[in-house]
C-alpha cells in the first residue's frame, strides 16, 4: 500500500523541522557554555588584578601591562604565579621593578637564544 504523497510530504516537513530544532538548541546550549566560560575568565582576570594592586609596585605594574600587550598568556600566567606566592607568604610584597625584571628573566632563561647571521 503506498503512502499518499501528502502524508510523506508533511513527514518529511515534520522530520525536517525536529532536525531544524535539535540544531538550534544545540546552537544554544554551546553559546550559554560559551559565555559562561568568558564571565568566569573575565572574573578570574579582575581578581587577579586587584591581586596584583596589592603585590605589585606600580612600575611594576605598568611594567606588567605592557608585557601583557605583547604576550597575555605569559602575563595571566605570572600574574597568577605571583597571587599564589603572595596568598602563601612566600614573597616579600609589595615586588619592585627590579624583582619583577628578574622573574621574567628566570622565566625566558627556558628559551633559546637566537641570532640572526647574514651571509
Amino acid at each position: 500500500m503506498a503512502i499518499p504523497v501528502d502524508d510523506e510530504l508533511a513527514q518529511l516537513r515534520e522530520q525536517r523541522r525536529i532536525e531544524l530544532q535539535q540544531q538550534i538548541e544545540q546552537q544554544a546550549s554551546t553559546q550559554a557554555d560559551a559565555e559562561v566560560k568568558a564571565q568566569q575568565e573575565a572574573q578570574n582576570s579582575a581578581a587577579l588584578d586587584t591581586a596584583m594592586k596589592t603585590v605589585l609596585e606600580p612600575e611594576a605594574r605598568s611594567r606588567l601591562a605592557s608585557l601583557n600587550l605583547v604576550n597575555p598568556e605569559l602575563t595571566t600566567k605570572v600574574k597568577s604565579h605571583l597571587a599564589t606566592l603572595a596568598s602563601q607568604n612566600k614573597i616579600a610584597t609589595p615586588v619592585s621593578d627590579e624583582q619583577l625584571k628578574r622573574i621574567l628573566g628566570g622565566l625566558n632563561e627556558n628559551r633559546r637564544e637566537m641570532t640572526i647571521r647574514r651571509i
